[in-house]
């Protein structure tokens, strides 16, 4: 792994590097992570970037990329700026990062990035509670991808009523704007799939329980991320421990860790995995996606 300076819209950030991917994370505001690139694939960042004149949206300058919120989305709580310098400290296989304190809620952010293979980024979010009393919130990882691709979401294997299988297994959580008769959604079998140029407006959909992957196609490079499911734990949303949003513009993949009380002085942790595959066709239907859905098993074997 190679770390080196960079900048990002005028402030300072960091580019790590292994073999086979490149990430940059800023130092100055966030933490976010800014870009991520395949080194052998021809897709460019695959983050969305929002322009430097961005408007801020309630106060809160999204600038695309990789971010860590507090669930339930609250008008208040949820858009606390991150506007000002990190603590930065280099570890062996990356680097943590920590936000100030957040002055109206106590809640201080922290990611750390870790590159312990040439094909796999782990990053673990921190929510710690700074304050004087508890807070109840589940920690939010969303990442912000360009748009023009393909998403997936897929869903647990497949039972038999005749064989005694007869409760559900997850549910599917669609918000107040959702319509799942738009050309957006295409439900098949083993995944959901979400045609991303398709989406005409605002989107989004949750699940309740699945196989902890979702993976996004884009210019013939994957990004996959990966979050551990543990079931039975209180997650917001009506249970949802992931989430999808697009507007026709971005997609955004969004995994969450339980609610919980967060004692003053305490912390709760959300952990993801990424990965990157070059040289896959388009996930859009079930040979494709079985295709790509073998590569992630295989890649998903080297985290344990």
């Amino acid at each position: 792994m190679k770390r080196s300076k960079t900048e990002y819209r005028g402030g300072a950030a960091i580019t790590l590097r292994s073999r086979a991917l490149e990430l940059a994370v800023t130092t100055e505001v966030g933490p976010r992570v800014v870009a991520l690139r395949s080194l052998q694939g021809k897709a460019g960042n695959l983050f969305l970037e929002f322009p430097a004149d961005e408007k801020p949206y309630h106060g809160y300058y999204l600038r695309g990329g990789h971010r860590l919120w507090h669930s339930p989305e609250h008008i208040v709580r949820t858009y606390q700026p991150d506007d000002e310098p990190l603590q930065v400290k280099e570890l062996p296989a990356g680097l943590a990062l920590t936000q100030p304190v957040e002055a109206k809620t106590g809640l201080q952010k922290g990611m750390k990035l870790e590159l312990p293979a040439d094909r796999t980024v782990k990053v673990t979010h921190t929510l710690a509670n700074r304050g004087l009393w508890p807070v109840k919130c589940a920690p939010w990882a969303l990442t912000m991808l360009r748009g023009g691709g393909y998403g997936v979401i897929p869903l647990l294997p497949k039972g038999s009523h005749a064989d005694g299988d007869l409760l559900p297994s997850y549910s599917l959580v669609p918000w107040t704007y959702t319509d799942l008769s738009l050309p957006v959604w295409e439900l098949q079998r083993d995944f959901i799939g979400i045609n991303v140029p398709k989406a005409t407006q605002a989107q989004k959909l949750g699940l309740t329980n699945y196989p902890g992957w979702s993976a996004y196609w884009l210019a013939g490079t994957v990004f996959v991320k990966y979050a551990r499911v543990l079931p039975g734990a209180p997650y917001p949303d009506l249970g949802s421990c992931y989430e999808a949003f697009t507007n026709g513009a971005m997609i955004e993949f969004e995994t969450l860790g339980p609610l919980a009380d967060i004692e003053p002085g305490r912390s709760v942790t959300h952990v993801e995995y990424w990965t990157v595959l070059d040289g896959l066709a388009k996930p859009d239907n079930a040979a494709a996606f079985a295709k790509l859905a073998g590569k992630v098993r295989s890649w998903l074997k080297t985290l344990r």
